[in-house]
């Protein structure tokens, strides 16, 4: 049988095919990350039904005040980018926060609050699907949470940082760090959702005059209005989300043996 040859074009219908077949089995989900997909779904439904509930909310309150403490760090960090000093940062109660700061760039500083949480709580979600990679993404977080001790003026935002640090530090050595991934996936979750919901809430269900939007429209001279800025870095932040679930998919897929295994040698 003679050789079969095949013309530039059908080398590259083939070489397409055959990444799009690797691509597709990349993300498709073991069953253990099927478990996690599983979680990530429960924790949504979760938040979303005691975000608003009377009474269950206040078991998400210093779970919101810690997505507050990551927005306002994200001001912060990169504020520092740009060179501005940062002065202070402080929660309040009503989970709301201020990030203040002298210099900077604000069209790198004022979305930042938004994209920059989400961001954090989609590499949170990406690792959550690997045990040693939920570890180092809890040593971001710790030492995203320790310069937001370092810049607080209150001691609201100082227990906050204290009392998830302690968290992870706890987890860290329990069950060879499986309740850590857990919790790191949980954070994750709730930091993207609540930024998502934060952007609907703030600009464009209740139409805030003053928010980071408002401000970001100032300074690109009213081109477009806070609330056109609001769905733009919505469907940003709704994007990281997914993007932090499909690399998760695609970068994890030992089982929870092998991943207690690997982790075993890591902080140990």
């Amino acid at each position: 049988m003679p050789p079969v040859e095949y013309t530039s074009y059908e080398n590259y219908l083939v070489a397409r095919q055959a990444v799009a077949e690797a691509t597709t089995n990349r993300l498709t989900p073991t069953e253990d990350q099927k478990i996690i997909l599983i979680i990530i779904g429960v924790y949504t439904a979760a938040i979303l039904i005691l975000w608003n509930m009377p009474i269950a909310k206040i078991i998400l309150s210093p779970f919101k005040l810690l997505t507050v403490g990551l927005h306002e760090f994200s001001h912060a960090f990169v504020g520092c980018l740009t060179c501005a000093k940062i002065e202070s940062i402080e929660i309040d109660p009503d989970e709301g926060g201020v990030t203040r700061m002298r210099g900077g760039i604000p069209m790198c500083t004022l979305p930042a609050g938004y994209l920059g949480s989400s961001l954090i709580g989609a590499i949170l979600v990406m690792c959550g699907f690997n045990i040693m990679a939920s570890k180092i993404a809890s040593i971001f977080l710790g030492v995203c949470l320790l310069f937001t001790l370092w810049w607080a003026k209150n001691w609201l935002t100082r227990g906050i940082g204290l009392l998830f640090i302690g968290v992870m530090v706890f987890l860290w050595w329990l069950a060879h760090g499986v309740g850590l991934r857990y919790f790191v996936l949980f954070v994750g979750v709730m930091s993207c959702l609540y930024c998502l919901w934060d952007i609907l809430d703030d600009l464009v269900f209740r139409k805030v005059h003053e928010s980071d939007a408002s401000k970001f429209a100032q300074v690109c001279g009213h081109c477009m209005s806070s609330r056109v800025w609001g769905v733009f870095w919505f469907i940003i932040s709704l994007v990281f989300f997914v993007v932090g679930i499909l690399i998760g998919l695609a970068a994890f897929k030992e089982d929870q043996q092998t991943q207690q295994q690997q982790a075993q040698g890591f902080g140990w």
